[in-house]
């Protein structure tokens, strides 16, 4: 007998015991299709890629681990009840049966996936590395429309929304944004948690479009886990900073806001319009708080008085009420600049502004922020006011005190981390390249205009050098002249110290070579000039250094594996595809610059 014969039916080995197929693994755990692909989102169970497929290369593998993993999972049976449920209610339907179904429908079972976060992130940190993807999906889902009969239900919206107005607030309130960037997908952000960089993406304030080339099944499955993990994160979060969570909201305007997307916000002082009596009845309800919590922390009892006077969905509301029942906690150097940055400035925001956003990122840094509508700290005709947010061609009423900018002022500052000149975004004017924080210039290869401009004012800023007020475009320019001269003088001086290394080097040959002086003075004075060029670059080609490194470079290619050479072509053709691309940028900036010249000229 052969010593690797196996009877037929026997136990299996190799990729055959080790990897399961998509069918087999549905009919192994006796459940649906759908159940089995909603059970591997939640519990993060993914197809393998196995080096041999035995059954074929057109079906998908599961490592048999993680098909036992969810065979003893509680869930299963949860989803089986679910199943049974719905099969009861249909019956009693079609009996006509109605007293049993609206029974059957009001006690319907559940499930929590509490203790799925814990099984998949044993630590905290390990959640904060996963919460990217959650903070798109949850910023999608609320910037749906909440409508009754659309295959996304309203409790779900209202609920995203809430959450992530809660995160926006824990992140402005410890001032941990650091990145933002408008894109053409949303509005990008950027924040240290922790140590964490997290990074996540929100649509614009336009109307959504629920099309029907989405599975919604699919997409419901991970909103569903990432609401429950975005809770415990904010859990945690709120609690790191002694506050507690949830939020403690008013019942009328949790109720206002569940038919609106956007309230506006009460008075700081709980005064409602209309009603001068408000003020003293907040002040007995805080004596009677005070009374009866004698045990609770101050800073809980400001975060519960607060909580009755701001709206649920607001984000400003959220960022107000945690910033005051906070107490002053250690600070890194990042935080103290970011909460330093818009110190003492006031904005408004008029009201065709993304309100969200900038509600979002000017406390985050520092600043004081009203809008246009009921409910906001202060009217437009504060003379505090120093900054106002327009995004329009023509402002009709100006203020003389104040600064008319583009949101993109706002958003250029924050990633500058310094408050940049107004004049290139007044009303009107078009304003400055969007430039990305997202991309290292340096690495790139290509450094743009207006961020060699940025990076000239963060260093006068940091050397306590700045510009005089009296100085314009024309100082500035004179500038960048003055650097662009330094730049040329250094590129030509290394110039020179290569050529002569390059002359030493030959000179070096020539007396290895027993060559004279007079004799190769000689030789030159009798070859014609264009003999002499070409015999210039036959030289450069037999440069024994150069020559010595392309052998080096040959031999070392040579030795390789070709899974290694080819990995090198492919670095190759990358850096030559960036070469390109930055020459495709310069002549796209000659170009503009020529038609920009041509234009002032006439």
């Amino acid at each position: 007998m052969p010593k690797h014969y196996r009877p037929a039916g026997k136990k299996k080995e190799g990729n055959a015991a080790k990897y399961i197929t998509r069918t087999k693994a549905v009919s192994y755990l006796q459940i649906s299709l759908a159940v089995f692909r909603k059970l591997c989102i939640l519990k993060g169970v993914f197809p393998r890629e196995p080096k041999k497929k035995v059954e074929g290369n057109h079906k998908t593998y599961y490592h048999m681990k993680d098909i036992a993993f969810l065979l003893h999972d509680p869930l299963i049976e949860k989803f089986r009840e679910i199943k049974v449920h719905r099969k009861k209610v249909k019956k009693a339907f079609a009996k006509k049966n109605k007293d049993l179904a609206d029974r059957l429908l009001n006690r319907p079972p559940s499930y929590k996936l509490d203790r799925l976060i814990i099984e998949r992130y044993p630590t905290f940190i390990d959640a904060l590395r996963d919460l990217d993807d959650c903070l798109t999906m949850v910023h999608l889902f609320a910037a749906l429309p909440a409508v009754e009969g659309e295959r996304v239900q309203v409790q779900r919206i209202h609920n995203c929304r809430r959450l992530s107005h809660e995160w926006q607030a824990y992140i402005s309130r410890t001032n941990s944004l650091r990145k933002t960037f408008i894109s053409v997908k949303g509005i990008y952000y950027q924040a240290e948690v922790q140590g964490q960089k997290i990074t996540w993406l929100t649509p614009h304030a336009l109307q959504q479009v629920l099309t029907d080339d989405v599975d919604f099944n699919v997409m419901l499955t991970f909103l569903e886990f990432y609401e429950t993990l975005l809770g415990f994160i904010n859990f945690k979060l709120y609690h790191s900073i002694n506050v507690n969570y949830p939020p403690i909201l008013d019942p009328r305007l949790e109720a206002l806001s569940a038919e609106l997307y956007a309230l506006s916000r009460y008075m700081s002082t709980g005064r409602l319009p209309g009603n001068p009596d408000s003020n003293g009845s907040t002040e007995d309800k805080e004596t009677e708080n005070n009374k009866e919590n004698s045990k609770t922390d101050e800073s809980e009892l400001r975060l519960a008085q607060l909580q009755h006077q701001l709206p649920a969905n607001e984000p400003g509301a959220l960022m107000h009420l945690v910033e005051e029942s906070v107490a002053d906690d250690t600070e890194d150097g990042p935080a103290k600049d970011c909460r330093s940055l818009f110190r003492g400035l006031k904005f408004y925001l008029s009201r065709e502004v993304p309100r969200e956003s900038l509600l979002f990122i000017i406390p985050a840094f520092g600043g004081t922020v009203s809008w246009e509508g009921q409910g906001a700290p202060f009217d437009e005709t504060d003379e505090e006011i120093t900054h106002q947010i327009v995004d329009r061609p023509t402002q009709s009423h100006v203020f003389l005190s104040r600064e008319y900018v583009q949101p993109q002022w706002i958003f250029d500052c924050v990633n500058a981390l310094l408050i940049l000149p107004t004049e290139g975004y007044i009303v009107g004017r078009v304003p400055p390249p969007h430039l990305s924080p997202f991309v290292d210039n340096d690495e790139e290869g290509y450094v743009p205009e207006y961020a060699e401009t940025i990076k000239r004012l963060q260093d006068a800023a940091k050397n306590k050098v700045l510009p005089l007020p009296g100085l314009g475009d024309e100082a500035q320019e004179n500038s960048m002249v003055d650097a662009r001269s330094e730049y040329n003088e250094v590129a030509e001086t290394k110039r020179k110290l290569e050529m002569l290394e390059k002359q030493y080097h030959e000179e070096l040959k020539m007396e290895i070579e027993g060559n004279t002086f007079s004799n190769i003075s000689n030789k030159k004075a009798d070859i014609p000039d264009d003999v002499e060029g070409d015999e210039s670059e036959e030289a450069n080609e037999d440069d024994p250094i150069k020559q010595a490194a392309d052998d080096a470079e040959e031999i070392s290619k040579s030795i390789m594996s070709n899974r290694k050479r080819g990995l090198l072509r492919a670095m190759e053709i990358g850096k030559e595809r960036k070469k390109s691309k930055i020459e495709t940028l310069k002549q796209r900036k000659k170009k503009a610059e020529s038609s920009a010249s041509a234009k002032k000229r006439s």
